[in-house]
């Protein structure tokens, strides 16, 4: 991709817009913050918007959650008509379009796929329901009726999490013993009025971001988005993470239980946790190097040799060669807040302590010898591998876009990166290690499911289960470490399909 550094007026309705090879970019009078690329030859068009909606305000938590449910479901068109879910689902079928909606820790994300000569149309549906929603009581109704029926605790494995980062780094909303949960008296007390006033505030082009992928040059794909979308307005609304109150985590160890008698089971396509057979689960939290740093590419590929696929070293140490794991992974978390290595392990019952200590003993073996030649060569295939590959549809290209766009990265970042890897040498991956992957430097969590009660003899009723809720204990550690940190996915993720159909 060729950069060039020009400034072009796109249109009366963008400030100004960057143009960069098959990209150009553009910030409307509002806030919205667009980007447009070009697929030659796409018969669908991909829009992603992303909006900050971080459950940072418990009093809106409840709010929150409804909105995201029923947003889509009702709106006013340009001449004020009523347009109902029905009326949009038709309008979209019309168009050849699909909207779903993803809401993370931190985002709420609007995604849209439509046949290319819909582009425009598709454009006018969002404006329809960005500027003008309407929340119908019938249709908050139904989503406070599902809300009722939804498990209100998060499983273990979020627990854990939650315990970890709270040691780590202190109290913050993604350590929060709720993490963003409304209490289910509020959520089914809310009214429509309600979730227009969160809307006002919290559905707002200003900090926002908006990618069209598409078969039309940028720039014109930027005048049809200023055409339809200059009336937006409002924001930024200050749903953003805060920072960690520590740029590192505080190194420690947390023990996790509960007495349910049943553990965390693997996750689901949305990233919760399934019910699972009482899995007993590790989860150890280190320093990390954000993505956008320019030594990000030696920690890749550190993190990698550590856990980052199926044949990495950690995985043969606690599952192939002692058999303690059912599942193991080492990755790199981001979010506004900062910036976090996770490392997880799913074992037995009974084995936390021991699989707590194989991860330490395996993190300090690397960080003392640093990944093998051959260690290098492979994590780095896999990396480079993997920005292929993860980006094999138009969908995926433009939820990647959407990523870069949303946290300030260039759109060519990733065929940077690339280049970036080939160049790393396997003295600056050893490097990373011994700075990263020291486990002294690291708050380890384990969760242990309390063994179930024995079945009840015949004529006896059972014991009642305990209800209280499980108890982190943290168990001091050496003192705090340095090092530097900040963003990437995260949490829970609750993926709602098809909302507009």
């Amino acid at each position: 991709m060729t950069r060039t550094s020009r400034t072009a007026r796109v249109s009366r309705t963008a400030r100004t817009a960057r143009t960069s090879g098959m990209t150009a970019d553009a910030v409307l009078p509002g806030g919205l913050r667009v980007r447009a690329a070009h697929a030659p030859g796409a018969p669908l068009a991909e829009l992603r918007l992303v909006i900050p909606y971080a459950r940072t305000e418990p009093a809106l938590a409840a709010a929150q959650e409804l909105l995201a449910a029923c947003l889509g479901t009702g709106a006013r068109d340009r001449s004020g008509r009523n347009v109902s879910r029905q009326d949009i689902a038709d309008r979209a079928a019309d168009l050849g379009a699909e909207f779903s909606t993803v809401v993370t820790a931190e985002s709420l994300i609007l995604s849209v796929s439509v046949l290319a000569p819909g582009l425009p149309g598709v454009l006018g549906l969002l404006a329809d329901l960005l500027e003008r929603p309407r929340y119908d009581e019938g249709e908050l109704a139904l989503a406070r009726r599902r809300a009722a029926a939804a498990p209100r605790l998060p499983a273990p494995r979020v627990r854990l999490r939650r315990a970890a980062l709270a040691h780590g780094f202190g109290p913050h909303p993604l350590t929060a013993e709720a993490g963003g949960t409304a209490p289910l008296l509020d959520v089914v007390s809310l009214r429509a009025e309600d979730l227009h006033a969160l809307h006002a505030r919290a559905v707002v082009p200003g900090g926002s971001s908006l990618v069209v992928l598409a078969d039309e040059e940028p720039d014109a794909v930027l005048r049809a988005v200023g055409e339809r979308l200059s009336a937006w307005t409002g924001g930024p609304s200050g749903l953003t993470l805060p920072s960690f109150a520590h740029p590192e985590p505080r190194p420690g160890r947390v023990r996790l239980t509960d007495g349910s008698g049943r553990g965390a089971g693997p996750e689901d396509e949305a990233g919760h946790d399934g019910d699972g057979g009482g899995q007993a689960l590790v989860l150890s939290v280190g320093p990390a190097v954000p993505t956008a740093d320019a030594r990000h590419a030696p920690f890749h590929l550190a993190q990698l040799a550590l856990g980052g696929y199926a044949s990495a070293r950690l995985a043969q140490r606690v599952r192939d060669r002692h058999g303690l794991a059912y599942a193991v992974s080492a990755g790199l978390r981001e979010t506004g807040a900062g910036s976090w290595l996770e490392i997880a392990c799913a074992g037995a019952p009974g084995r936390a302590d021991r699989l707590a200590d194989e991860i330490s003993g395996c993190l300090r073996e690397l960080a003392a010898e640093g990944p093998s030649p051959r260690e290098v060569e492979r994590a780095r295939a896999y990396a480079t591998g993997f920005t292929r590959f993860a980006l094999a549809t138009r969908a995926e290209e433009a939820s990647a876009l959407a990523g870069f766009t949303a946290v300030g990265l260039e759109a060519d970042w990733l065929e940077e990166y690339r280049a970036r890897l080939a160049d790393v040498t396997a003295a600056e991956v050893a490097e990373a290690a011994a700075s990263h992957l020291d486990p002294d430097r690291m708050v380890t969590a384990t969760y242990e499911p309390r063994p179930a009660a024995p079945a009840p003899s015949a004529g006896r009723p059972a014991a009642p289960a305990p209800s209280r809720r499980p108890e982190p204990v943290s168990v001091p550690g050496p003192g705090p470490a340095p090092a530097a940190l900040r963003r990437h996915p995260s949490d829970d993720l609750r993926h709602q399909k098809g909302a507009l159909r």
